[in-house]
């Protein structure tokens, strides 16, 4: 019903006022060339961009009001929100759903002799705030709280050496990939304790990142899978390393403390008019050879970058590929046209953006490359040479835990998910292939 109604409401405000529309999508589109000009532009010139974004949204909103359209704008807007809301709960899973099904994995017995490192820096202190070293201690876990110098590499192999059968880490991702690798190498079960600020592993795991005492769960009876790692040289990384644009941002000092700030004094030297190209030589999928590229990203595992639900995440974590993705912009202009499109979820048409999958990558460059490994800022060598590790890590998962990412819980785009809204709305069960 939301979805006929929603059809209705468009087809009637086309009817009555069909300059609105055009004129509406006029100013979406040029407040977004605006922002993209003035990011990239400073003094006067970003002054005028941004003005002129601005009045863009005002001219639309005066149009809105002038021809009376705001109850019927805001009529769409909440038809919408109740159509993808309901389609989501129709055709996805929530966390209660996944919660209350099996979660996928090999069922195993409690760890014999379970060991913990935390990092109590990590997250905003998450280690003391939920009392981690007592919850462990409390479940039989051997907690070892690092501190200052000390090397999670060195923790996790004295505790192997010790006779350790699972360990884990209540960290950032980037103290996963260091314990992950040890875990790795010696063939020792391992667990993901999400206590970092950001736990993309965990999220991509089907954990709740929001039960982080919960996660301690996995040393006990719980569910265990293999996954992919992924390595850089003979680094590991368990999410994705990045070169060009926010690479080079994430360099900065101010970055941590003045994220947006730190990107709009930096984005004009590097997508201005004056701005040299990236160092960053690559073969694209079909053998082509590049010489550039704004945005490159190397992953464990594919994300996907397309519905909201989804994007930034990996539907799995064993397929056995690295993930790849490269963006070139030769201006300005056509920043704006990219976002434009990624706007309207067409961005895999725009001509200077690639993602694709393979075992092995290679960027090539005459100097020193910055990257920024599981957000760790870095610099290396060139040439700098990925490959995926297939299922090399055994993973433990919490049996009440999700077990599925965002991005392996929301329908798959296509046909399937078509036939399946029909099926649904006919009132026949629908299965969607994930």
């Amino acid at each position: 019903m939301a979805a006929v109604a929603l059809v209705l409401a468009i087809v009637g405000t086309l009817t009555e006022r069909l300059l609105l529309p055009v004129a509406g999508a006029a100013c979406l589109m040029v407040c977004i060339a605006a922002a993209s000009y003035a990011v990239t532009r400073t003094g006067v010139r970003r002054v005028a961009g941004a003005t002129s974004a601005v009045a863009s949204i005002i001219v639309l909103i005066v149009l809105i009001v002038a021809n009376n359209s705001l109850p019927t704008v805001l009529l769409v807007l909440a038809l919408a929100v109740i159509l993808g809301v309901s389609t989501r709960r129709a055709l996805g899973r929530d966390a209660a759903g996944l919660k209350a099904s099996p979660t996928p994995g090999v069922a195993v017995g409690a760890a014999a002799r379970p060991v913990l490192i935390l990092n109590p820096s990590s997250g905003g202190g998450k280690v003391e705030r939920y009392g981690l070293v007592e919850e462990a201690r409390r479940r039989g876990i051997e907690a070892i709280v690092m501190k200052p110098g000390d090397d999670a590499v060195q923790l996790a192999e004295g505790a192997v050496a010790r006779g350790a059968d699972a360990i884990g880490v209540a960290g950032g991702d980037g103290s996963q990939a260091l314990v992950a690798d040890v875990a790795r190498r010696h063939d020792v079960a391992f667990a993901c304790v999400p206590a970092g600020t950001q736990n993309h592993l965990a999220m991509d795991l089907g954990l709740d990142r929001d039960d982080v005492v919960g996660a301690l769960d996995a040393f006990g009876e719980a569910v265990e899978r293999r996954i992919d790692l992924a390595l850089l040289g003979e680094r590991v990384f368990v999410n994705n390393v990045t070169m060009g644009l926010y690479a080079k941002i994430v360099q900065s000092p101010e970055y941590r403390d003045h994220k947006i700030g730190t990107a709009l004094d930096l984005l004009p030297a590097m997508l201005g008019p004056d701005a040299l190209p990236f160092d960053l030589r690559f073969t694209g999928p079909d053998g082509s050879e590049h010489p550039s590229a704004h945005v490159i990203l190397v992953s464990n595992g594919r994300y996907d970058l397309t519905g909201p639900q989804a994007f930034g995440s990996r539907r799995a974590l064993d397929g056995g590929t690295l993930g790849i993705v490269t963006a070139e912009f030769r201006s300005a202009k056509e920043l704006a046209r990219f976002i434009q499109m990624q706007t309207m979820g067409r961005a895999s048409r725009f001509r200077g953006w690639s993602t694709w999958t393979d075992t092995r990558f290679e960027v090539r460059s005459s100097a020193p490359v910055e990257i920024g490994l599981d957000v760790e800022a870095l610099v290396l060598d060139a040439p700098l040479a990925f490959r995926i590790l297939p299922g090399a890590l055994r993973v433990r998962i919490p049996a009440g835990a999700p077990g599925r990412s965002p991005a392996a819980a929301a329908a798959r785009p296509g046909w399937s998910t078509i036939s399946a809204v029909v099926q649904t709305a006919a009132g026949h069960p629908a299965v969607i292939e994930r």
